[in-house]
């Protein structure tokens, strides 16, 4: 008989690595534990076989159908239910709050947050808006329910009170997401449900259940925030959220791992989804089709070209002394910057020294331009793009080419700026001048791509 007055649903899908973890951070709590597996072929249904768990299957097509499955195909006898994902582990705080849960003492109260903390690559990702971060996953069975409005990013959702549980703690790490293909092809598939739903909502065939409120429950706010994105515009948008995550929420705080996983996540993923909507909605005809294609193979031989020609006239193994003499545009690029920061500084009055690959701003600071900091690949990223990107020719060839005056500008007034003020020696908590140049140069070709993408084809053909 169950001791506790809820109990657990667990989805599962070649969850061996997890499963375990998970159930040693609630097996103490001797409550009900019901598994709903998807297709596993590991050893995921050995254990729960093992564990006692009663064990049902249910094909998989998004998360919200299988939770909905889940809270159907069991007989559940508790008046609460507590519903997981096997990558989740019950922290010793919210284990004590469990285990000192009562019915009586919640009367009037449908559903319970909890406070998840969310890893990534033995990370916590602390900052960024990832914490705290509030998830309706305790409800009364037969009340709460699974959301079907949404896609891919599941929500429970009960029709009277909630309360946030903001002590204990629910620990969310994907070991699998420690190899980064895993994280990459889970988020392409999840791209797919994501652009889908956005088109759906923008066709009127889904709304939201739930109505939007900032100063409502977690689930009301995160209802607000959705309307608000889906009315931004697409390219822009990840821009502008990638930008709020790292520096108005802090995530260059939570280091580098941190700020990778805010990348893929808040900027990546969300870029990735915005093209599938332009494609979806445009219906893109075979050579907009190989777009993605075309981008990565311009992008890779433009990238790998400079990569190889900085190795080969560089004093090495493989050295090539003539190119380096006479054809090293490479070396000539990175002159052109330094030269050009120093007409700069001294047009204002300042004393300037260069030598080699240095720039002196005496009585200031100054810095050593190596040739990373020639923004090479910003400049591949943004040339493939151009010329793969489904526009009439005649439009590339000056789009292309302001684009790319911009990024030296920018750059070179980098180098300014940094020549009069950076200080080595500064505080962590300033972002670091590459993170801020980045950003300001994201926004910025991110604006101009935005504008040119959405130049309509006819008035392209007009001007030709």
């Amino acid at each position: 008989m169950n001791s506790k007055p809820f109990s657990f649903i667990i989805l599962t899908y070649n969850e061996e690595i997890h499963l375990p973890r998970l159930l040693e951070s609630i097996n103490f709590l001797k409550a009900k534990t019901y598994i709903l597996d998807s297709g596993s072929t590991d050893n995921t249904l050995k254990i729960c076989h093992q564990s006692g768990l009663e064990v049902r299957h249910h094909p998989f097509s998004n998360h919200p159908k299988q939770w909905d499955a889940a809270l159907k195909l069991f007989d559940v006898q508790t008046p609460w239910i507590i519903c997981l994902d096997a990558d989740q582990i019950v922290s010793p705080e919210l284990f004590k709050m469990l285990d000192d849960f009562k019915n009586e003492d919640y009367t009037g109260i449908d559903g319970i947050y909890f406070n998840r903390k969310n890893y990534f690559k033995g990370k916590w990702i602390r900052f960024g808006g990832y914490y705290p971060m509030h998830l309706l996953k305790m409800f009364r069975y037969k009340v709460g329910y699974s959301d079907l409005q949404e896609n891919m990013d599941h929500k429970f959702q009960v029709p009277g009170k909630t309360m946030i549980w903001k002590k204990g703690h629910l620990i969310e790490e994907n070991l699998k997401e420690n190899q980064i293909t895993f994280w990459l092809d889970k988020h392409n598939r999840y791209s797919d449900l994501v652009a889908e739903e956005e088109i759906e909502r923008k066709k009127k065939l889904r709304v939201q259940t739930i109505k939007p409120k900032f100063w409502g429950s977690p689930n009301e706010r995160n209802a607000l925030l959705k309307k608000i994105w889906w009315q931004l515009p697409l390219y822009i948008r990840p821009f502008l959220y990638f930008t709020y995550r790292i520096f108005f929420r802090l995530g260059f705080l939570d280091g580098k791992r941190g700020i990778v996983f805010h990348f893929l996540q808040g900027f990546w993923f969300r870029l990735v989804v915005d093209i599938k909507i332009r494609e979806k909605q445009e219906s893109y005809d075979t050579r907009t089709g190989n777009f993605i294609f075309t981008f990565l193979l311009l992008f890779f031989t433009f990238y790998i070209f400079n990569v190889i020609f900085i190795g080969i006239t560089s004093p090495g193994n493989y050295y090539l002394p003539f190119l380096d003499k006479h054809l090293n545009y490479i070396n000539s690029w990175r002159n052109f910057n330094i030269s050009c920061t120093a007409y700069t500084l001294q047009a204002f009055g300042y004393n300037v020294s260069t030598y080699e690959n240095h720039l002196i701003n005496h009585g200031f600071s100054g810095f050593r331009l190596i040739y990373s900091c020639l923004s090479y690949g910003i400049m591949s990223c943004f040339a493939a793009f151009v010329l793969a990107f489904p526009k009439p020719r005649h439009s590339k060839p000056f789009f292309l080419v302001a684009g790319l005056i911009i990024i030296q500008i920018l750059n070179i007034l980098r180098f300014t700026l940094v020549s009069i003020y950076y200080q080595p020696n500064s505080s962590a908590f300033i972002p670091d001048h590459h993170a801020v140049f980045n950003s300001i140069l994201y926004l910025i070709l991110g604006t101009m791509v935005y504008a040119w993408a959405n130049i309509p084809a006819e008035k392209l053909n007009q001007t030709k």
